[in-house]
């Protein structure tokens, strides 16, 4: 009596279940190494579009500045005027007696959500806001002519500062001083 064995005829569809297991790991692999790219560039994206939306909300307080200091009111001292105490004065310019608004809403910084700004002070007024973000901005050079020097090649967000005038970008200019969160930030130690 011979024997019929099934093995060779088993071997064949063992092996193909094998090959097809294989291309199916890979074909996991391939996925995954896919979506670990795609979240990457979106994540980059995202950090692109709130550098836009830092740059677009920073220039609506520099333009909400210089229509508070262009304005004339009561608090005008000797034909000067001035700029705010506090941000809460572009909502409502407290020089006037009819509500005056230079500024919709006090926006929320893109970088961090919170509504805190840092504070760019000239003799304790309000010349300008900056992020309180320590992040590395993606966004390094090709700004509009009235950025280009405030905010080209900084090392972190909380270094983009938006003042009126534009040109006040140094915190080496007379009496500027820079806080962090609507606190004066600590002084450099003096040299002697």
């Amino acid at each position: 009596m011979r024997r019929i064995s099934a093995a060779p005829s088993a071997t064949p569809r063992a092996a193909a279940r094998g090959f097809a297991y294989l291309w199916t790991l890979l074909l996991v692999a391939f996925m995954g190494v896919g979506l670990v790219v795609a979240s990457g560039l979106f994540a980059t994206a995202a950090r692109r579009d709130k550098e836009r939306e830092l740059i677009f909300i920073g220039h609506e307080f520099r333009a909400a500045i210089e229509r508070y200091q262009k304005a004339t009111g009561n608090g005008a001292i000797n034909g000067q005027n001035q700029y705010p105490l506090r941000l809460e004065d572009l909502l409502k310019d407290p020089r006037f007696a009819n509500p005056r608004r230079h500024l919709r809403r006090l926006y929320a910084d893109p970088m961090s959500g919170k509504a805190e700004w840092g504070l760019v002070l000239q003799q304790g007024r309000i010349v300008g806001v900056h992020s309180l973000s320590d992040k590395v901005p993606l966004k390094q050079d090709n700004f509009d002519e009235d950025d280009a020097a405030a905010l080209r090649r900084k090392t972190r967000y909380a270094d983009w500062l938006f003042t009126y005038p534009a040109d006040l970008f140094t915190p080496q200019k007379d009496g500027l001083k820079i806080t962090q969160g609507g606190q004066p930030a600590a002084d450099p130690p003096r040299q002697n």
